[in-house]
This record gives structure tokens, sequence and C-alpha cells, in this order.
């Protein structure tokens, strides 16, 4: 099988948490999530890079020798260089085709969530890093649909520093190398163009990680809120998730999120 003649997909990963089980006890950060947002490298090209680079240029005056980088936190906060969101009017309309462009992108969404205290009470002797586990079952996810559409594809992760993306970079290669059970090695090396993890600090001007970061916190609170029987978060994100519950997310054959497109750690 050649993978140069079929459709390459890309898996734009960002993490909403921490790893450390040592914090797990604390309710602010037992839970880490992963969510990983596939795209096909022709759209990144052809529609998200320049539908992104415009809006950030409309609103922020991005500059391609200084281009800004949206990243949620500083957005929902209204700090440099998103100062412009401070006024109600401007706020009210990018994100209105914040939205717009999240419902017309084509993209595939899986968020995998671990509950760290659970984690570690059901594991007392098997405790794999929270992190790698969620990256795992994030890979079996991804290397499933790929071979659902007979296509191919790579992980790109943000950057997490030296020492922690050489860890995760090994990981990978192990989960590639050996597979995971449900998934085996074979398919994963066929379905994967790489056994390494790319990896890119958030300062890189990387469109599908920019993406990846609008989605990540929205997808964890819904899969939290559904886990726990509970009605989406009444706001923005709120509205992120239900565009993602309506088209976005990896889906049964039936139609069914839970397991698919979101899955529940341990």
């Amino acid at each position: 099988m050649s993978g140069q003649q079929l459709e390459k997909h890309r898996l734009y990963v960002d993490e909403v948490g921490n790893s450390d089980l040592g914090a797990s006890e604390n309710p602010n950060h037992r839970y880490l999530s992963l969510t990983g947002v596939a795209i096909s490298l022709s759209h990144v090209r052809d529609v998200l890079h320049p539908s992104l680079e415009s809006l950030k240029q409309r609103f922020f005056h991005s500059h391609p020798d200084e281009p800004v980088i949206l990243h949620r936190k500083e957005l929902v906060n209204k700090r440099h260089p998103f100062e412009a969101l401070r006024d109600p009017r401007v706020e009210t309309a990018f994100n209105s085709e914040l939205l717009q462009l999240l419902r017309e992108l084509e993209y595939m969404v899986i968020t995998v969530v671990i509950d760290k205290l659970e984690h570690k009470r059901k594991y007392t002797v098997w405790q794999i890093d929270p992190y790698h586990y969620c990256l795992r079952v994030l890979v079996e996810r991804f290397v499933r649909w790929l071979d659902e559409r007979n296509a191919v594809g790579d992980v790109m992760a943000e950057s997490r520093g030296g020492k922690e993306d050489r860890r995760l970079k090994d990981s990978f290669v192990r989960v590639v190398r050996e597979g995971t059970g449900p998934v085996p090695a074979e398919l994963i090396s066929q379905r994967l163009t790489s056994c390494q993890l790319k990896v890119e600090s958030k300062r890189s001007n990387i469109v599908g990680l920019q993406l990846a970061d609008m989605i990540a916190h929205p997808s964890q609170r819904a899969t939290m809120a559904r886990h726990f029987k509970e009605e989406l978060p009444q706001n923005f994100g709120g509205r992120i998730a239900e565009i993602l519950e309506d088209r976005k997310y990896r889906c049964s054959p039936g139609g069914k999120i839970e397991g698919w497109g979101r899955k529940w750690l341990p």
C-alpha cells in the first residue's frame, strides 16, 4: 500500500490539565484530557490556514512577520494581543465568525479524559503516566478512523518541554512498534506515515494546533458533563461543544459518540 496515493490527515493534539498523579487529590487537578483534531493536510493548506489567518488579521492585525497565535486563555481574558475583544461589539463579531468557522471546517474530534484519582485507586501497581495512557487511547481511535477511510496520517502535539517531549516521543514510538492490544502494530504502521511524534511549540504558527487549542477545553467540559449526566455549559464553550456533538466527533455507524469520539478513563 502506497501512502502517497492515499489522503493524508494530521491529528493535532492539545491537553487540558496535567499528568501529575500526586495532584489528583486536588479537585482542580483531578482530570486530564487530550483532544485530537484530525484534518486532511490539503484542507489545512487550502481552507484552514487562509481562513484562520484572515480572521486573525481582521480582528487582531496579525502580520506574516509577527503572526498572532490564537490561545484560548488569552482570548478569554482579553489579554494582549486580544485587547480588541474588550469592546463587546468586537467580541460578539469575533465569536460569531469563530463559531461559523468551526461549523464549516472539515475535521474530526476525539477527546480522552482520565480521572487521575480513580486511576490511582484502581491501579495500585500498574500506574502508567496518565498523559501517555490518554495518548495511546487517542492513537487507537485515530488509526481506526484512518482505516475506515483507507487513509493515512501522522500525529502532532504541543511541546511540553525538553525532557517531557523526549519521554512522550519515546512512548509514541513504543505504541507504534508494539501496538496497543485492541489495535495491532501492523495496522498502526500501515496507517501512520511516521513512528515519530511531531512536537511543535505553541509559539509556532501551526494553525492545526491553534484549532485544537480552541476546541480542547470545551470538549473536556462536554465530556465531563455527559459523563456525569449533566447539560452542556451555558456559555461560549458550550456553544462550541454543541457544534462538536452535532457534526464533528468521531461516531459509531449508528451515531454513538461515547467510546468513539469521547472516551472516559479508567
